[in-house]
């Protein structure tokens, strides 16, 4: 995977087993935060890649330099976005992730290996200040706009996955089997997830780009039909969309088409 990562497939007497592995020191907090919660979320019987636990009871194991993690294969393909049955069992199965992390008793430790985001209003006004000089003005002016009429109320932060998009989800027949990949489990604002997620869902490891406004709606109607959005998160949910639109269009080329996708924000928002 990287000088720093690795993963192996191994075949075992009862079973397929994935074996995980890093060696840089800065991230084994993290790792065993990720893997204690997973195993969280897998005793509630949430189809998430569960670890397999050592002989002494952990879920992962820090020897030589090394932490390391094993979990089942489970077996499935990425999500199609073009599947609308496995587009809406995505966003099912991420409310139910979400309301059950919003209880998750490991929030204070995710806090210390990945702190509290900054206030919304300051993260976007951030962007927008040093927004990069190839994205239209009138599309940043919007923006603005947008954001200076969203509530002022601060949003409630808990525990997220971190990374929702097809590379993370594994499905079959339409319907998500396994919600893999929580290394990048962080504290923020749900909407601030759910509504990026929909922005990437199509994402995979290269050449990825946008998928269509009708996907996007067909997650955010299957998130509700569990958990439905506050009215202040729904204030923030075209910002938020915009904001990850634009921040996505490259200078130059753009062969994936974000920045037609961003085009399309700008029109029906403006």
């Amino acid at each position: 995977m990287s000088d720093r990562n690795a993963l192996a497939w191994l075949a075992t007497d009862t079973g397929q087993v994935l074996l995980k592995w890093c060696i840089e020191p800065s991230r084994f907090p993290r790792l065993a935060v990720a893997a204690d919660v997973v195993a969280w979320l897998g005793d509630r019987g949430l189809p998430v890649s569960a670890p397999v636990p050592a002989r002494d009871g952990s879920v992962q194991v820090e020897v030589d330099g090394v932490s390391a993690g094993l979990q089942r294969v489970i077996g499935g393909e990425l999500l199609d976005v073009d599947d609308p049955d496995a587009v809406r069992s995505t966003g099912r199965l991420i409310a139910r992730v979400h309301d059950a992390l919003a209880a998750c008793p490991r929030h204070d430790d995710v806090a210390a290996v990945r702190p509290a985001p900054l206030p919304l209003v300051d993260q976007v006004t951030g962007w927008l200040d040093g927004a990069p000089s190839h994205l239209p003005p009138a599309a940043l002016d919007l923006l603005r706009a947008r954001l200076a009429s969203v509530p002022s109320e601060p949003l409630p932060v808990q525990v997220v996955h971190g990374d929702v998009r097809l590379a993370n989800v594994l499905c079959a027949d339409g319907e998500v089997v396994g919600l893999i990949d929580f290394e990048d489990l962080r504290l923020d604002h749900r909407v601030v997830e759910l509504a990026r997620g929909a922005v990437l869902l199509g994402t995979r490891f290269h050449d990825w780009g946008p998928v269509d406004a009708e996907v996007r709606a067909a997650f955010r109607q299957a998130v509700e039909s569990v958990s439905p959005l506050s009215s202040a998160e729904s204030a923030w949910w075209d910002v938020l969309v915009l904001w990850t639109s634009l921040a996505l269009v490259p200078p130059g080329d753009d062969p994936t088409g974000w920045g037609a996708a961003a085009a399309e924000q700008v029109r029906r928002l403006g």
